[in-house]
């Protein structure tokens, strides 16, 4: 490989991680971005509250800024660190399962030239440790991490990035507060999310005329283990869906908060069920788990939303949940 080119504007790449379990995927994560053709000016690993993964990190990482999260535990607090110690004009956010081609920054920077558009994402792909589930339909990849089914096309404006490929100008950091600390990964067991969506959308309500795009050539492939193959992970990954999609509503509103889960819901979601039952009628019986899938997937996302709903609706007031920004 080349020497790599130098870009108009400063990048910071940011990689969060928070245990030595996936020591070798976080290697893989940031030796994709030192290998990328368009150089960036720093790469940042925040370390989520684990002293022996930072002292690792350092030791082995010398050419990387190894910092420790000081903000609130979980994914939200480590990537309000790492945006706060940036120097880059853009603050990319990388997975630290995931790894990036090598054009990946370059496909970016084509993308924020155009000074209108202040955040980027890009098209992330699965990589499977194992085969990918039979039943497992495209519409649902959202469960691992990917872009999924329905989604607008390449170059299109899009409500919300997803958080393992996301870029964006240093001055959307002025106009929203961090991303929320109540809301995505933290230590809890349960695999909640949808942090980046309510960025996302309070950046939008705060400066109206916001675009956010997808560049599909601006790849990564996510890690997927052979334990989110499992359908009891695919169903309490779109458990988790709904009760962060209620975290999100209980902060931004309905109307902003399901815009796009409404489409999805109605459409994208029955048309998904009409192919896979479709393809039982043309030979390819995997039609019918696909469809029953999505079915499923639908109705436990909908009661994890429905339930914390009817919690919050039955709480007295000072039970109510709250949401911390910082």
């Amino acid at each position: 490989m080349g020497v790599a080119v130098m870009p108009a504007r400063d990048y910071s790449v940011l990689i969060c991680v928070y245990t030595e379990d996936r020591w070798d995927q976080i290697c893989a994560a940031i030796q994709s971005v030192r290998e990328q053709s368009l150089a960036c000016t720093e790469i940042i690993v925040v370390v989520d509250y684990n002293r022996a993964l930072y002292e690792r990190l350092t030791a082995a990482m010398p050419d990387v800024t190894v910092v420790e999260n000081t903000d609130a535990k979980g994914l939200s607090g480590a990537r309000n660190t790492g945006s706060a110690l940036a120097r880059g004009e853009i603050i990319v956010f990388l997975d630290d399962d995931a790894t990036a081609d090598p054009d990946w920054l370059k496909f970016i920077d084509d993308s924020f030239a155009n000074p209108a558009i202040i955040g980027v994402g890009g098209l992330t792909l699965p990589k499977w440790q194992t085969a990918r589930p039979w039943w497992m339909p495209e519409e649902f990849y959202w469960v691992v991490g990917c872009n999924y089914l329905g989604m607008p096309a390449s170059g299109a404006p899009v409500r919300n990035l997803l958080g393992g490929n996301m870029s964006f100008r240093r001055e959307v950091f002025d106009v929203v507060d961090g991303f929320q600390a109540g809301i995505g990964r933290t230590t809890d067991k349960r695999p909640l999310g949808c942090e980046e969506t309510d960025f996302c959308i309070r950046l939008a309500q705060r400066s109206p005329g916001t675009v956010l795009v997808m560049d599909h050539r601006a790849m990564v492939r996510h890690f997927v283990s052979d334990k989110r193959c499992r359908f009891s992970y695919f169903l309490s990954r779109c458990y988790a869906e709904g009760i962060s999609k209620s975290q999100v509503t209980a902060s931004v509103g309905s109307g902003d908060g399901l815009s796009n889960e409404r489409a999805y819901a109605t459409r994208t979601l029955p048309l998904g069920v009409l192919r896979g039952v479709t393809d039982v009628f043309r030979g390819h019986p995997s039609g019918l788990g696909r469809a029953g899938a999505i079915i499923a997937g639908l109705g436990m996302t909908a009661a994890g939303y429905v339930g914390v709903k009817m919690k919050t609706a039955t709480a007295k007031p000072d039970q109510a949940p709250q949401f911390q920004t910082t």
